[in-house]
């Protein structure tokens, strides 16, 4: 196939193209810059200048092409700029407009989001859904997006959506756990909130990747999948791999003091949040091969200071 991939050098991107192109399909990755189209072109990769707010772009390269993998989404806007409603809006409308290009093809469609939060229990594939426009405002969230996305099953699109963990970790993770492990070295002690047993899934990018591959592949009409590795790690252990490594005390951090101490990561790390990937298992015969995530952790690629 040849596959239009957004996001296509970033964390996840990264590591999907060059999985693609080894099982022999050909990759055309919406680039935002002269540095990823470079990348691009180096991995292998038709390069195809262009960003999310783009629409005209993106449904000319989803008419044109054989199959579309969806994983850009502006994580700067929503986390560090304070405006996570502004990114899920843009978001939406960049899945609008490759979904409409794809109506009634029977192509591929396979778009990122996020595993639901079930009090008391690890989230299912079968969570999740029926949400509606979102809950802010009524106005789309990532997740009700990906419903919106669900319902091209009844207009002639082969789409799945695959859920991400927390965590998708690696060697030069720039997420959630990066910023643990330098919160950590500026405040000068591993932290975690409360008693630290409420837990992140987690899985390594490499196996991310194949999932998202045999999905584009293999995923029946409407289907969710769950790039679920480890089920739910206490954050507590997740920080005295951080204090061993940075020798620093692991401290409990009040919840009323969370935000403070961990400022826009706080919400996520307070809440407990397991999910199971057992369904997609079962579905798809994918299996993770790579490093559980305090096994990753370990390995001290996360407290390497790189050179000045």
């Amino acid at each position: 196939m040849r596959v239009f991939v957004t996001g296509a050098s970033g964390w996840i991107g990264s590591a999907v193209v060059p999985d693609l192109i080894d099982a022999g399909h050909r990759v055309v990755g919406l680039a935002r810059s002269e540095a990823s189209a470079e990348a691009l072109a180096a991995a292998g990769a038709e390069a195809l200048r262009g960003s999310l707010d783009d629409l005209g772009v993106l449904r000319e390269a989803a008419a044109g092409t054989d199959g579309v993998i969806h994983l850009a989404y502006k994580h700067e806007l929503a986390f560090f700029d304070g405006d996570p409603l502004g990114a899920a809006e843009a978001d939406r409308r960049a899945v609008e407009a490759l979904g409409e290009a794809l109506a009634g093809s029977g192509k591929p469609f396979v778009l990122a989001s996020g595993t639901p939060v079930e009090p008391g229990r690890a989230a299912t594939e079968k969570d999740g859904h029926g949400g509606g426009t979102g809950a802010v405002s009524g106005r789309p969230d990532r997740m009700a997006t990906a419903e919106w996305a669900l319902a091209l099953a009844s207009r002639g699109v082969r789409v799945s959506v695959v859920r991400l963990p927390r965590t998708v970790h690696g060697e030069g993770d720039p997420g959630f756990v990066a910023v643990l492990a330098r919160t950590a070295r500026e405040r000068g002690v591993a932290g975690h909130v409360g008693d630290g047993t409420n837990r992140w899934p987690a899985v390594h990018r490499l196996d991310a990747a194949r999932l998202f591959r045999l999905a584009l592949e293999e995923a029946e009409a409407g289907t969710t999948l769950h790039a679920v590795g480890d089920e739910g790690v206490p954050l507590r252990a997740v920080a005295e791999v951080i204090g061993r490594h940075l020798g620093l005390p692991v401290v409990p951090v009040p919840p009323g003091e969370a935000g403070e101490h961990f400022g826009w990561l706080a919400p996520i790390l307070s809440a407990d949040q397991p999910a199971s990937g057992a369904l997609t298992r079962e579905l798809t015969g994918w299996r993770p091969t790579r490093p559980g995530l305090l096994e990753d952790l370990d390995a001290g690629h996360y407290f390497r200071v790189p050179p000045a």
